[in-house]
C-alpha cells in the first residue's frame, strides 16, 4: 500500500495512492498515526479495503498532500552515511552511525512551500531515503531489524550550514527550522521496496541535477541504522529515521551554493514517487 494524508493543512485526511488515482479512506475511522501503526492498523486497513474500497471517494489531483504520517514522536537521522558524501564535506567516514534529532515542527508535506528561515543564507538541500517504524523498537538485533519496519517515505533533509556547523553546539538547530523537511508524497509499505539498501535517489535544483546516487552507496545499511539507533532509545510506531544523503549538497560545491527565493527544488527516489518544494524568504 501507498498510504498519503491529503487536505489543508491541519486538516489531513487518510488516503491512499494507487496506480492510477487516489482515494479517500476517511471511512475506515483512523488517521495514520503511532496507534494505528501499534494496533495492526496496515493489516486491518487492508482488510477494510476489500469490503470498502469501491465506496471510497476518488480525490482530486488538485487537493494538497501532507506529510503521510501525523506528528511521529521523533524524527531521527543518521549523518555523513554515503561514503562520497562524508568526502566532499572533507570528513571522515564515521565508524559508527552518526546520529541527530530534527524537529518533528519541521515536518510538512512533500510539495508545500521552503522558507528559508529569518536570518539564513546557507540553506542546503540533502535528498534522503527514509524509514518508517511499524511497532515499537528496543534493542534489536541486525537481523530482526527489517520486522520493525513499516515502510519507506521521500525525505528532504533541508539544513541550514551556518546554523548547523559555524555556530557551534549540535547540528540540532541547523536541522529543525520551519518546512524543513518535506515528507512524502506516500509512505509505501515494506512490501512495496523490496529492497531499500539499493535504490536511486535524485535531486534538481531549477531543472539542474545536483543529486544522483544510490542507497548502495550506504556505510550503514538500513538493517544497521535501525538496529544501532534501537540500542541508545526507544523507538516507537511511526517515528521516522533518515537514513543521510548522497554527495552533491550544497556545501560540497566549489564554490559553495545554497538556496534562495524563487529556487524550485524537485527529488525523488525509486518506487517512492517525488516532491517539489518552491522557496520563499522568511516573511
Amino acid at each position: 500500500m501507498k498510504l498519503i494524508r491529503f487536505g489543508a493543512e491541519g486538516q489531513e485526511k487518510p488516503g491512499l495512492q494507487l496506480q492510477d488515482k487516489r482515494i479517500d479512506v476517511s471511512a475506515f475511522g483512523e488517521d495514520y498515526t503511532e496507534d494505528f501503526l501499534a494496533t495492526d492498523g496496515l493489516n486491518r486497513l487492508q482488510n477494510w479495503l476489500t469490503e470498502h474500497q469501491d465506496q471510497c471517494p476518488i480525490i482530486p489531483d488538485t487537493i494538497r498532500l501532507g506529510a503521510p504520517i501525523k506528528r511521529p514522536s521523533k524524527l531521527v537521522c543518521v549523518g555523513l552515511n554515503y561514503a562520497m558524501h562524508a568526502k566532499e564535506s572533507g570528513m571522515e567516514v564515521p565508524k559508527e552511525p552518526v546520529l541527530f534529532f530534527k524537529s518533528t515542527t519541521a515536518i510538512v508535506g512533500p510539495n508545500d512551500d521552503l522558507i528559508i528561515p529569518k536570518n539564513s543564507t546557507k540553506t542546503d538541500w540533502e535528498v534522503e531515503l527514509a524509514i518508517v517504524i511499524g511497532k515499537k523498537a528496543s534493542y534489536v538485533s541486525k537481523a530482526d531489524a527489517l520486522d520493525y519496519v513499516a515502510g519507506y517515505v521521500l525525505h528532504n533533509d533541508y539544513s541550514e550550514r551556518e546554523f548547523q556547523i559555524e555556530r557551534g553546539g549540535q547540528w540540532v538547530k541547523g536541522k529543525s527550522c520551519d518546512t524543513f523537511a518535506p515528507l512524502g508524497p506516500f509512505i509505501a509499505t515494506k512490501d512495496e521496496i523490496p529492497n531499500a539498501n539499493n535504490l536511486n535517489l535524485w535531486l534538481k535544483v531549477n531543472d539542474e541535477m545536483m543529486q544522483n546516487s544510490s542507497t548502495s552507496d550506504f556505510v550503514f545499511d538500513i538493517e544497521t541504522v535501525v538496529s544501532y539507533i534501537s540500542q541508545y532509545m526507544t523507538l516507537l510506531p511511526g517515528d521516522i529515521i533518515s537514513t543521510g544523503t548522497p554527495f552533491g549538497v550544497g556545501l560540497g560545491l566549489s564554490p559553495q551554493r545554497y538556496l534562495k527565493p524563487g529556487d524550485v527544488v524537485e527529488l525523488g527516489i525509486e518506487g517512492l514517487g517525488s516532491s517539489k518544494q518552491h522557496v520563499k524568504a522568511y516573511q
